[in-house]
């Protein structure tokens, strides 16, 4: 260990003070006082090795010699430096990434604080050190070379708050030293002690002395340095100014906590960089923090508050919550600055979509209105009505009125849940002020505050009871602690038992106001039902079931009818004691109202006339309570179908059924169909029942009940379409049989509704309710339907290509072969290749090709599989010319050549020899026309074999790619391979048909390292392909790779491929942007402009009912997120 150590001590000793540094194996104070040592010996020595770390740090390979030390001037040298800087190169130390330059960057701070630390009680006065330093690093802060300049800036920057910790110990030294010496000599004459006076009087002037000396160099900094840096056109180095500005200011304000430095902080506030201006407001954060300084900032907070608050809305978000934090700070220290006009443009934040934004103007919101506590405030009783939180809650409600975002309360309460959860969770407060008499002299809440005050209660419930932010707010949900976890349980456990007694009190208080209803009834989902019977509260649930029936009989709004619902929904589980009760009253309310609609059928279809409003109005209203329910609940044991089929049958054919009773919200009506009565309708039928319709509604848009029933039965046609394993034919008489034009009110209606109901399928596909095979039929009409339905088509592809890369692709190239087969049908197997429809396949692959974006590590697997799948189908059908012509789907080698450009070379000789494994002989000897298809292909498969690392290099990032503009490393610098030796690489995908899809919803394809092969993953079946063109092996040793696709002694690829384990490729797709939609302020005169925002059609509420019942039907437990 001796030997070791002694050898690590005699090679520090040999390395340069930078590379001591920049090792960072020494502790900075022993580096600085061997350096001390050396100065103290020969200080012209020391202080060139001081210059030399300094240009050193800069990144410059030149040094500084004892000549030029001696005989040049620092404008003289600096100026030789910067000849023999790299400038090409554009990198130094404090520029580059990564933990060791992150790490210089610290050392190197903390070495000049030490170093002045150190030296503070000689060396910096001998008049010799610190001027050089300060010239040198003065003089390249004025440097056109950025690395000398951002180096020095920072470095005098440092210094200089080193010296101002060796000012502010001076200084309160010097006020100790005068206190000593004032006592002293305020003594009597016989008590004084002049030797003492003389010393201290000795000590304050040699103090006076220092601190005039430290001052001058602190000056020279600001002025040579500071002054003309902090507006240096780097954002770095302005960064660095403006930082340490404010540790200056903090640290000794006694001399820079004034106008003067204040201004330059100001200032820059108006920075166009983020990063400036968020180091302002960090920097006057720590200033505002104190109450001692405040007082000296009210100059300042009255010339520049308005900028302060204008930041509030900073297109950078983080500098826009640095600034509501900065706002809170001056609201906390004086509560007079602020206007209202300044508060309100604060308060409107808390709706904002980011939720640091919102949080922060939370925060300011709770400081601003419920922190002030008066006299009168001391004397409230702790619960009820005139408790301290019921004023508070007040408050709130208030405030969310005024506010008029009524939809956003859940946004509302989330932006002050981390400084008001106990205020939200008060809900006997709550429950008081709804329940509760008031007290006389006390203003009772009106009906839009106890509407308010409802929903804000129920969104606290949610908050408390999920865990995460709403919906649009916020990453989603997150892996709770197990203190998190417990504190949920309990206050879910409260929850329950707070509202299983007060919400039938409530219900029958609101029971015939329909909003209010709506979000009482929800509430019984987040409870605890176990409670029910442990607490013994079993008579309060029989409490709710009666309320809840009574306002099933009430009311015919849907939203009211779908939260009865959910609300028996939620309590009819299984695995609590409480179901038998809850199923009962469930069964007999349903019964009920079937045996109602029955009686209402028969009277209005043995009438033999019109039936007049009154009995359409009752059975419209047990439709939409049955349908409620049936959303939500298996009716099947029920006979539905045979009812309603009456109903539909008479009003289709004899139309004496009034138009609502049919048309009123089709979505709905259509699901009271029992799906074992539907399958006696065919495919031909259903089609032929919704032509004429649809036909007379495109030529004549007054026809509003034609194109209902139109909407009526194509919402049927959807649900046959699920059943019939989802034919095609059906698919097009659906969604692609009507493009028009015109701006008929009536049509687009139509195609709004056809819009929703494909982004409901095509959600199907997404979260694997059906094969995405399915998509197909959706996606070969990207190109012709897309002004009508393209957003839609191109969102489906790109989650689906997240979901599974192989499958979506086997899904793309299976589209492009079904409107193949069909341009077969229609022009016969002689078509010309110039006709508009092949030229249109062409141009969607083209299209799909563009989709794969251009890392084609990523997609190299897929890309392998969709050709393999492409050339089968070319060589699936045998020649309708018999023996010796070509296949008859040949010529979509042509459209596959399009997606030839996304293989790898390796993959490209991979594909190739799977080729060559369908070709005879006699197809390679061909020449003809009819066989040029099958040589461009081949063609496309074995040009640019070179350029296939483009895609590796073009994914870098733009800070790469400058580097390697910037210095090309020498050709000797390149791996190689010595001849005969194997590196393992990516291996080459192999043709091998993908296995069943078995993933859950939205779970990501495996993905693999490009470190790791393929091989492994997936083998190459032995079987000779299925097709009549069996390939002849024996004519040509097309077969000597063996089964694999690899050849033993292919040679390796080594080069720019293993680049992307850097992971710095971007998947950059064909347009494939994800449209969100962000809730946010509304646009006003204190507010930029918003973009006018998009819809999301896979937003998981825009289609939930639908998805559900989907999934009811067919079987499915879909656990939509965040619904």
């Amino acid at each position: 260990g001796r030997v070791n150590g002694h050898h690590q001590e005699n090679d520090m000793e040999n390395l340069s003070l930078f590379e001591i540094v920049k090792l960072g194996k020494s502790a900075t104070q022993s580096v600085v006082d061997d350096w001390i040592e050396s100065y103290k010996t020969d200080r012209d020595s020391a202080l060139l090795e001081l210059i030399n770390f300094f240009i050193h740090c800069s990144g410059c390979k030149g040094a500084v010699s004892s000549e030029m030390f001696r005989h040049m001037q620092n404008s003289e040298i600096i100026r030789k430096m910067t000849e023999e800087f790299d400038e090409d190169s554009g990198d130094y130390p404090l520029a580059m990434a990564g933990p060791v330059w992150k790490k210089f960057k610290l050392s190197l701070c903390e070495f000049i604080a030490v170093l002045v630390r150190q030296c503070q009680y000689s060396i910096i006065y001998d008049e010799y050190m610190m001027d050089m330093v300060i010239s040198l690093l003065t003089g390249l802060s004025d440097s056109q070379v950025r690395a000398f300049r951002h180096t020095s800036t920072l470095a005098a920057m440092k210094l200089m708050t080193a010296l101002v910790n060796v000012a502010l110990n001076l200084s309160i030294n010097l006020d100790n030293t005068q206190r000593q010496y004032e006592t002293e000599r305020n003594k009597s004459i016989g008590k004084r002690a002049n030797e003492r006076l003389e010393l201290l009087l000795q000590k304050r002037k040699e103090l006076q002395e220092n601190q005039d000396e430290i001052e001058n160099m602190m000056n020279a900094i600001f002025k040579g340095v500071f002054i003309h840096r902090y507006r240096d056109v780097i954002a770095e180095i302005r960064v660095v100014c403006i930082e340490e500005i404010g540790m200056w200011m903090k640290m000794y304000s006694e001399a820079f906590l004034n106008d003067s430095y204040l201004k330059y902080v100001g200032w820059t506030m108006y920075d166009k960089q983020g990063e400036v201006r968020l180091k302002c407001l960090t920097a006057l954060q720590g200033l505002y923090y104190s109450r001692e300084l405040n007082a000296r900032l009210e100059l300042f907070t009255s010339r520049f508050k308005d900028r302060i608050v204008s930041m509030t809305l900073d297109k950078e978000y983080d500098v826009a919550v640095q600034a509501i934090k900065l706002l809170t700070l001056v609201l906390q220290s004086n509560d007079e600055v602020l206007t209202a006009e300044d508060c309100e443009s604060v308060y409107h934040l808390v709706y904002s979509a980011h939720r640091p934004v919102a949080v922060a103007a939370g925060e300011f919101l709770y400081k601003k209105l419920f922190s002030h506590h008066g006299p009168e405030d001391e004397g409230r009783p702790r619960r009820g009505r005139q408790c301290l939180n019921a004023n508070l809650i007040r408050t709130t409600v208030l405030f969310f009125l005024e506010s008029e975002l009524h939809e956003h309360g859940a946004y509302l309460v989330d932006s002050l849940w981390d400084c008001a959860s106990e205020l939200l969770k008060d809900w006997e407060s709550m429950i008081s002020l709804l329940l509760d008499e008031p007290y006389p002299g006390e203003e009772a809440l009106t009906d839009a505050q106890e509407a308010a005050l409802i929903e804000i209660m129920l969104c606290a419930v949610r908050q408390t009871c999920e865990c995460h932010p709403p919906i649009g707010r916020g990453p989603g949900k997150r892996v709770l602690t197990a203190k998190e976890k417990k504190t949920q349980l309990d206050d879910r456990t409260k929850i329950t038992e707070t509202f299983a007694v007060a919400l039938p009190l409530l219900l029958a208080k609101y029971s015939v106001d329909p909003d209010k209803v709506t979000n009482l009834l929800q509430f019984p989902q987040y409870f605890d039902l176990e409670i029910y019977t442990t607490g013994r509260l079993e008579k309060h649930l029989d409490a709710l079931l009666r309320q809840v029936r009574d306002v099933v009989e009430k009311h015919t709004d849907t939203d009211v009818l779908e939260a009865c619902s959910m609300t028996f929904h939620a309590l009819c589980n299984e695995e609590f004691t409480i179901y038998n009760r809850v199923d009962i009253v469930r069964s007999q309310m349903i019964d009920e109202q079937i045996d109602k609609f029955h009686r209402l059928l028969e009277d209005v279809l043995q009438e033999g006339e019109e039936p007049d409003e009154d009995d359409a109005y009752q059975v419209l209203s047990t439709l939409k309570r049955i349908t409620a329910f049936h959303n939500a609940h298996d009716l099947t044991k029920w006979d539905l179908f045979t009812s309603n089929y009456k109903l539909l049958n008479s009003g289709l054919q004899n139309g004496d059924m009034p138009e609502q009773v049919l048309t009123t919200d089709p979505g709905a009506q259509l699901i009271l169909v029992h799906w074992p009565g539907c399958m006696p309708y065919t495919c031909s039928s259903a089609v032929k029942c919704c032509s004429e319709p649809t036909r007379l509604a495109a030529i004549d848009g007054s026809k509003v009940w034609s194109l209902n029933y139109f909407l009526f039965f194509n919402s049927i046609l959807l649900l046959q379409l699920l059943s019939l394993l989802y034919s095609a034919q059906l698919l097009t008489a659906f969604f692609f049989t009507i493009q028009s034009n015109s701006f008929n009110s009536f049509l687009i209606e139509a195609l709004h509704r056809r819009r929703n109901l494909l982004a409901a399928f095509c959600k199907l596909i997404i979260y694997n309710v059906v094969e995405m095979k399915t998509g197909a039929d959706i996606f070969k009409q990207y190109m012709r339907y897309y002004n009508d339905y393209g957003d839609i088509i191109k969102e489906t592809m790109s989650k689906a290509r997240q979901i599974d890369k192989i499958q979506c692709a086997k899904t793309l190239i299976l589209s492009l072969q079904q409107l193949f087969n069909e341009m077969l049908n229609d022009l016969g197997c002689n078509f010309d290749r110039s006709a508009s429809a092949f030229f249109g396949i062409k141009e969607l692959a083209r299209r799909f090709s563009l989709t794969f974006g251009l890392d084609q590590i990523k997609t190299r697997e897929a890309i392998a599989m969709l050709h393999k799948d492409g050339i089968e189908f070319a060589f699936k059908e045998p020649s309708p010319q018999g023996e010796g012509g070509p296949p008859l789907n040949l010529a979509f080698l042509d459209i596959l050549s399009e997606f030839s450009s996304k293989l790898l070379r390796q993959d490209k000789k991979t594909v190739h020899l799977y080729l060559e494994r369908f070709m005879t002989f006699q197809m390679a000897l061909q020449r003809d026309d009819c066989w040029l298809l099958l040589i461009s292909y081949r063609n496309s498969l074995q040009a640019g074999a070179d350029d296939d690392t483009l895609s590796v290099i073009s994914g870098m990032s733009s800070r790469s790619s400058a580097r390697i503009r910037r210095s090309k490393p020498p050709a000797a610098n390149k791996r190689k391979l010595p001849e005969g030796t194997y590196q393992s690489g990516p291996h080459t995908p192999v043709m091998m048909s993908s296995p069943h899809i078995v993933s859950t919803v939205m779970r990501d394809a495996k993905k693999l390292r490009p470190e790791q092969g393929y091989m492994g993953v997936y083998s190459m079946s032995n079987e000779t392909p299925h097709t009549p063109l069996q390939p002849q092996h024996q004519h040509m040793d097309y077969n000597r790779r063996g089964s694999g696709l690899m050849e033993d002694d292919e040679e390796p690829i080594v080069e720019d491929v293993m680049m992307s384990s850097e992971e710095r490729l971007d998947d950059l797709n064909e347009g494939m942007d994800f449209d969100t939609m962000d809730i946010d302020l509304p646009p006003s005169k204190n507010r930029r402009e918003r973009s006018e925002l998009k819809p999301d059609y896979f937003d998981p509420m825009s289609v939930v009912s639908f998805t559900m019942f989907i999934a009811f039907i067919f079987g499915y437990e879909i656990n939509l997120p965040n619904l």
